[in-house]
């Protein structure tokens, strides 16, 4: 038991001060997440050893997850509001940002976007044998949230320009059984959503958006998340803003919103109790324990409101590199992220595809003897163990299986500044000596 009147330990290099978007923190070298004084107006900030250490050495990472400056405030105050379970004070101060930056009926935050997309699926109401058609190249919780249905996942293959879901494609995949389209709005660029949106009317099926890359992200005016019946949002360390693990789904028809509240809050009527409409609350349909915690939450919060900062570097850092390999464009040794005219991205990723795998690996592991962390991307489901075990393919899938094996993902996060040059040119330097 620890003793009340003493802090947590905290191990490694002690306590150093630094300034950080104009506020004063205390840092530690602490191998672990927060270490909170038992005395209740102290919290002291920590960051995983790893993660000092990058920031104290030459070594340049994938990725570092943002700071607004405010989180920590916010989670003094979210304990200080005696809940931190879910559903308090700071998951509802969020799903009103959501609901009032993307104009969404509602909004439901979720402890990740693993959670948001299985909610999809029970809101599809998705049955054993039912077919759910999407791309093969992207995360396996796309296509577990329907094989957790005992549903099909149907793979296509994908543009070999956005790296998205081949519209051409979906028509021929749709069968007797299929009952949705789930795209995924790759590296925060949106699908081609008004062929996506007229197939599925036309055979009537729902669209679900895997936006976990593409919070504020636009298709022809539109936000990412308001194109089909329901989207999925992640907020996972990696993306624009964070909450560590994190998502949130967003329910585009009212007449789904009552149901979706039901599935989050593990099959119970419990929101209709909290709004004073039923005297008491009680098992009513399926569902599971999807919401985050308050402290969850509240870190969130506090990143939602700097998600304009966040973005504005990070496409700094994106048309930084985007200028830098022009050339090695046009020399052919390698081909540079495509965004359509009528699309508007949200600087969440920045790849290379090279001619073929074994340049790809090689840069990789030039620029990590070089303190440059290069990491490849999606390994194709359509070709897993689980891919041939619960799902299909509709054709043959060559763009998924050559982009693949050939994509090399950079360092991008907020705040790289002069950084992003020192990677431009390790990375020019390497595929100058690797390339033909």
């Amino acid at each position: 038991m620890i003793d009340s009147a003493k802090s947590m330990p905290i191990i490694g290099l002690g306590a150093i001060r630094h300034k950080r978007y104009g506020v004063q923190e205390q840092d530690y070298d602490f191998a672990g997440d927060l270490a909170i004084s038992a005395a209740p107006t102290v919290v002291r900030r920590c960051y995983p050893a790893s993660l000092a250490d990058s920031r104290m050495s030459p070594v340049i990472p994938f990725n570092l997850p943002p700071e607004s400056g405010r989180e920590i405030d916010l989670i003094r105050d979210a304990i200080a509001r005696h809940q931190i379970s879910g559903g308090g004070y700071y998951t509802k101060a969020c799903e009103s940002w959501l609901e009032t930056a993307l104009q969404a009926p509602r909004a439901l935050l979720t402890h990740s976007c693993t959670g948001a997309l299985e909610m999809a699926a029970l809101l599809a109401e998705l049955a054993p044998g039912d077919e759910v058609i999407m791309p093969s190249f992207t995360f396996v919780s796309t296509a577990n949230a329907v094989a957790l249905r005992r549903a099909v996942p149907v793979f296509v293959d994908i543009r070999p320009d956005t790296l998205n879901i081949d519209e051409r494609l979906i028509e021929s995949a749709i069968g007797p059984r299929t009952r949705a389209i789930l795209v995924v709005h790759y590296a925060g660029v949106c699908a081609e959503m008004d062929v996506v949106c007229e197939i599925a009317e036309r055979y009537g099926l729902m669209v679900i958006e895997d936006a976990a890359h593409a919070l504020m992200s636009e298709y022809r005016g539109r936000l990412a998340g308001t194109l089909g019946e329901f989207a999925c949002f992640s907020f996972h360390e990696t993306k624009n803003v964070v909450s560590g693990e994190g998502g949130a789904l967003i329910v585009n028809r009212r007449n789904l919103v009552e149901r979706a509240e039901i599935i989050r809050d593990k099959g119970t009527n419990r929101a209709r109790f909290m709004q004073g409409l039923v005297d008491k609350y009680s098992w009513v349909s399926l569902g599971s324990s999807y919401v985050p915690s308050e402290i969850v939450a509240a870190f969130l919060r506090a990143q939602l409101d700097a998600i304009e900062r966040f973005t504005s570097d990070r496409l700094q850092t994106w048309n930084y590199y985007h200028a830098a390999f022009a050339d090695i464009e046009k020399r052919g040794h390698a081909r540079r992220p495509h965004v359509p005219d009528h699309t508007r991205h949200n600087g969440h990723l920045y790849y290379l595809v090279l001619p073929t795998p074994e340049i790809r690996n090689q840069l990789i592991e030039t620029l990590r003897q070089e303190n440059v962390h290069a990491i490849f991307h999606y390994v194709p489901l359509h070709s897993s163990e689980g891919g041939r075990r619960y799902g299909r393919t509709s054709g043959m899938l060559p763009v998924t299986d050559q982009v693949s094996a050939c994509l090399v993902r950079l360092p991008l996060w907020y705040g790289m500044g002069e950084k992003r040059a020192r990677v431009a040119d390790r990375v020019l330097g390497q595929l100058a000596a690797l390339s033909p």
